[in-house]
């Protein structure tokens, strides 16, 4: 999956397949998440938010699977 860089102290880059709706983040240390059945809406607000970690742990984590890759 292609993903956009961000600015962010804890994110380094952000991907999203619209078919799928598979959301996949990659950490500053490299690490690579996948999040399954993440609406469009959610990635949107992600991409958006002034402080992706903060939008991340409220809005994704713990709401969406994940698995690291």
């Amino acid at each position: 999956m292609e993903r956009t860089p961000v600015i962010s102290s804890n994110v380094s880059s952000i991907g999203y397949d619209v078919d799928e709706q598979i959301l996949e983040v990659e950490f500053n240390n490299g690490a690579v998440y996948q999040y399954s059945s993440v609406p469009e809406y959610e990635y949107a607000g992600l991409i958006n938010a002034a402080s992706k970690g903060s939008y991340l742990h409220s809005q994704i984590k713990n709401r969406y699977s994940c698995v690291k890759l």
